[in-house]
């Protein structure tokens, strides 16, 4: 599909997952089941997949009952898809830089109840390090838990930082126990052709990064 970035990882054939392009058609996967669409708020809920009748407060969902997608929605912010070696148990999550500080992606980790050394990650298209600029706060919300984290972030000529949004997933990742890692790489500011961007246009609209099994 011209429209969409298929997940670049070694994940189960039946496991479907990726993110779309700014067109937002997913009418092609196979993918069978309801998604489970969330208000994302930048904290650290998760919460297990199902039908709400009012999307719930959260930045992530793992999977439950058979058939349900697990859905984020990012436009600058770094979408982290989490699937188990034999595609059992899942998750989407939604990271910004308020949720990752916060341990978004561990809570997602916890909720799973699998082994960390069982899973893969997909690390999708989010705001690269040159062109994400931040203030003091920012870096200082990750120093206080992890003084290493300080390799994530450049010193600007404005006296502000650049921050690495991937880099410090990967710290978050590796000290939960997880080595298999991939993806990364994009940069939604600069790709205006295939992503939307807050950053570059806060009125614009969002990708969707979703995970899911395929249609038998």
């Amino acid at each position: 599909m011209s429209n969409w970035i298929a997940a670049d990882w070694p994940a189960p054939a039946k496991i479907v997952a990726g993110t779309s392009l700014r067109s937002n058609d997913l009418s092609g996967l196979p993918l069978s089941g309801d998604y489970c669409w969330l208000n994302q708020v930048h904290g650290t809920n998760i919460v297990v997949a199902g039908h709400f009748d009012v999307p719930p407060e959260a930045d992530g969902s793992i999977n439950g009952a058979p058939g349900q997608v697990c859905v984020v929605r990012t436009a600058d912010c770094l979408p982290v898809l989490i699937c188990s070696a034999d595609g059992e148990a899942f998750a989407a999550v939604h990271a910004g830089w308020r949720g990752l500080a916060a341990g978004v992606i561990e809570n997602a980790i916890e909720t799973l109840h699998a082994d960390p050394a069982d899973l893969l990650v997909w690390l999708g298209p989010a705001i690269s390090q040159p062109a994400f600029e931040v203030g003091d706060e920012v870096r200082e919300a990750f120093l206080v838990s992890d003084p290493e984290a300080d390799g994530c972030f450049a010193a600007n000529p404005r006296g502000r930082w650049q921050a690495d949004l991937y880099k410090l997933a990967r710290r978050r990742l590796k000290a939960a126990g997880i080595g298999r890692i991939f993806g990364g790489g994009f940069c939604t500011y600069r790709d205006e052709e295939r992503f939307f961007s807050y950053r570059r246009d806060p009125e614009c609209g969002r990708l969707l990064s979703i995970i899911g099994t395929s249609t038998p």
